[in-house]
């Protein structure tokens, strides 16, 4: 049994076993459950939304004394209503949060609006809960389209039924130990206009949070029936019968200023129907743009959105179809697909920044997270999607002079480390992305490595270069100096590639020098990545398993962002082979790469070691990568609320399940992908034109997670790796498991620029 907030509800496991038909019967759909990721740090949000909706419509809480609730949601708190925009699964500072909506009975008040709540449901496009204190309880349902919010409340009968629209709201969280924080989201101006009992507009202008730039957001409201009451109110007072108010400074100068609300409120009469449907546009453009979003869906009744919601994920989900495994493996698959599709938010049509006819993506947060897993998972299943969202960035990069890294609301930051779009589009265009402008791109890659940033830009975009051109690496002059000498040097990798398939040889020979500028700082005694000064000595008291952030250096001031030297050290996707060189071997490199992970130095939970498991390919050992794959999918991934590692990280973790359960991998900007340990005895993957590509295992358990013998489309196959042509080509990789290591994997991945071959 799994106890929620006093409520027992039966585990779809135990359900399962009790009624054998029923699991033969439950689909892809029916094993998603939008909760899990929402506690142990995961921040994932678990309202309804349809995949890439701007509209994340889901439920607020109490929680902005708990630092990390960045999707606005913490399950052992009451809750305070319902928003239409939330980021899922990230960290650092919350955004969005708007135009929370909260349904009351009896008095009505602006205060207090903190509520128990009970029998929560939440399924792919609807989210539900009962919320209130006894007697005095409103079943809230809501479901989405992109850019409309749906909600039906059920209030009891023969009461005084209200509906509050906050419109000042915004997700609220404390952090840094300041009681005032000027990162916090606060509203700047907005305004609320009542145009007719059953109809309202308004914005709301916010600043702060994540990336700290203004945006503003327009809303049009529309409910299914006439208020009998109608007004605004602010955080003193109810104003009945006052049909607008506008104005608005929440600028965390003081308390008193942080706490300025600006509202409207609805009431209704329940005596001859306790059902309300209320449905809210949203717009970057304006009032207007709203109204005719709302216009466009008018008609469209609540189950309807509902079910069309549900077709779209089913849609999704069935892009991958496994067989196999426990009914717990699927279920966290299936999760980890959907969680997989959340982000970025689709926005085209509503680019109030600049004028252009390309796809317009936000909430791209942030690349140096979602290259890795996230976007090759688009690029193979979802290619049309993929394109739009690299015309998206490279439509960005035209119209504000750079690539960016990480972009949210209308602008680009936070730079975590180097320029990690340039893995993007690498990867892009040597898998062949249909859409994409090839010279553009590498204008745009180019610049980063070629054109170095300003201080004051180098948090939002590019990169600062001039230690990197005058000593060949990031000194500690800098901020985050041994991450970005390792990242510049990947990113500089991706610009030769982009380069040589352009036939820019000597641009291709120049960037793929540079690439190899990590080994500037490779310490050969403490066999690790070793922080220098710009006088060429290294950093002094260094260990490399020392992980930062420490209580010494500010997050964003140690040389290793959120990592150690250990973990980073394994970041060298443009050449494992000089990595392991360098480590004295391939005998040697497996055993430092068996420490990393035997002494729990690995950290699933965040990104610079994803590859990790997958480079004792290169040693010839893939039965190593089998066992660390394997115990990493036992160990970091489960059913319920806390079964992610960590925040999702906008779904770079749920893909790397999606990946590794299913027994491939890929290198990120090369069109290699590595064979693991699938614990599906069947997965078949839909592409393109009607071809699929399926990965079957014979004899494949628990325990037989060997690979004993491999053969693509009939073939004998002998190295653990595969090419983007072979598998978007369509056929069968049959894999035979054992429960004992096979050394099968001969022939050796393609490294550095051997994997160039690969793309002609």
């Amino acid at each position: 049994m799994i106890k929620v907030r006093g409520a027992a509800f039966v585990g779809l496991v135990s359900l399962a076993l009790l009624h054998p038909f029923l699991l033969a019967q439950r689909t892809a759909l029916d094993r998603v459950d939008p909760l899990v990721g929402s506690l142990n740090g995961g921040n994932a949000t678990p309202g309804a939304q349809v995949p890439f909706g701007f509209i994340s419509f889901g439920p607020d809480t109490a929680s902005f004394d708990f630092s990390g609730f960045t999707n606005g949601y913490n399950p052992s708190a009451e809750m305070t209503g319902f928003s239409y925009t939330h980021e899922s699964g990230t960290g650092g500072e919350s955004k969005y949060g708007n135009f929370r909506v909260t349904p009351t009975v009896g008095v009505l008040s602006q205060h207090n609006l903190i509520f128990p709540w009970k029998g929560e449901k939440a399924e792919p496009g609807y989210y539900a809960v009962t919320m209130g204190r006894q007697g005095h309880q409103v079943c809230t349902e809501l479901t989405a389209t992109r850019l409309v919010g749906y909600s039906r409340f059920t209030f009891p009968a023969d009461v005084k039924a209200n509906l509050l629209l906050d419109v000042s709201s915004r997700i609220r969280m404390r952090s840094s130990g300041s009681s005032v924080p000027s990162s916090r989201q606060a509203a700047t101006d907005g305004a609320v206009t009542i145009t007719d009992p059953r109809h309202a507009e308004g914005f709301i202008s916010i600043t702060g949070g994540w990336n700290p730039a203004p945006y503003t957001l327009y809303f049009a409201a529309e409910f299914s029936r006439d208020a009998t009451e109608s007004g605004t109110w602010d955080q003193d007072r109810m104003y009945p019968g006052r049909n607008q108010a506008s104005g608005i400074d929440q600028t965390p100068r003081t308390m008193e200023s942080y706490r300025n609300q600006l509202g409207a409120f609805f009431t209704f009469d329940t005596r001859n129907g306790a059902m309300v449907e209320m449905r809210v546009a949203i717009s970057f453009v304006g009032i207007n743009q709203a109204k005719e979003t709302l216009a466009a869906e008018k008609g469209s009744s609540f189950d309807e959105v509902r079910r069309r919601a549900s077709k779209q994920w089913a849609d999704v989900l069935a892009k991958i179809d496994v067989d196999g495994g426990t009914e717990k493996q699927k279920a966290i698959f299936y999760t980890a697909l959907y969680r997989s599709h959340v982000m970025p938010h689709d926005l085209t049509g509503e680019n109030v920044w600049w004028q252009s006819d390309a796809p317009h993506y936000e909430d791209f947060y942030t690349l140096w997270d979602t290259f890795r897993t996230l976007h090759p998972l688009f690029t193979l299943i979802e290619p049309e999607r993929q394109s739009a969202m690299v015309q998206s960035l490279l439509d960005t990069y035209t119209h504000t002079g750079w690539l960016p890294d990480a972009r949210i609301a209308g602008a680009n930051g936070m730079t975590q480390g180097g320029s990690n779009g340039d893995v993007l589009l690498a990867d892009a265009l040597v898998k062949h992305l249909p859409g994409v402008d090839n010279q553009l791109a590498y204008e745009a890659v180019r610049k980063d490595a070629d054109t170095g940033v300003s201080l004051d830009r180098s948090w939002y975009e590019g990169r600062q270069l001039d230690d990197w051109k005058r000593l060949g690496y990031m000194s500690l002059t800098y901020q985050r100096s041994a991450t970005r000498t390792l990242e510049y040097a990947a990113d500089d990798y991706s610009v030769a590639t982009i380069a040589h398939l352009l036939g820019k040889d000597d641009d291709a020979q120049r960037f793929l020098a540079s690439s190899a500028n990590w080994k500037n700082l490779w310490d050969k005694k403490a066999r690790c990545i070793h922080p220098r000064y710009e006088d060429g000595t290294f950093l002094e008291n260094f260990e490399c398993d020392h992980l930062y952030p420490d209580s010494l250096l500010l997050w964003w001031d140690a040389p290793f962002y959120e990592g150690s030297s250990t973990q980073y050290s394994t970041y060298t996707p443009q050449d494992f082979y000089a990595l392991i060189d360098l480590l004295g071997g391939r005998e040697a490199a497996t055993h430092w790469f068996d420490r990393l992970f035997d002494k729990g130095l690995y950290t699933q939970g965040n990104e610079p070691d994803l590859l990790a498991a997958y480079t004792y390919i290169y040693m010839g050992r893939q039965d190593r990568t089998a066992e660390r794959v394997r115990a990493i999918l036992a160990k970091e991934y489960h059913t319920g609320r806390g079964g992610l590692p960590g925040n999702d990280d906008a779904g770079t973790m749920s893909s790397w399940y999606v990946w590794s359960s299913i027994g491939l991998y890929p290198l990120a900007g090369q069109p290699i992908y590595f064979i693991g340990s699938p614990i599906f005895s069947s997965v078949t993957m839909h592409l393109v034109g009607g071809k699929s590509f399926s990965v079957r295992c014979t004899n494949n358990s628990a325990t037989t997670k060997y690979v004993q013998s491999a053969d693509l489309n009939g073939k004998p196959l002998h190295r653990a790796w595969l090419t983007h042509r072979e598998i978007v080509a369509g056929g069968v990789l049959n894999l035979r498991m054992g429960e004992a290591p096979v050394h099968w994997d001969t022939e050796l991945p393609l490294g550095g620029v051997g994997s160039w071959k690969l793309m002609e």
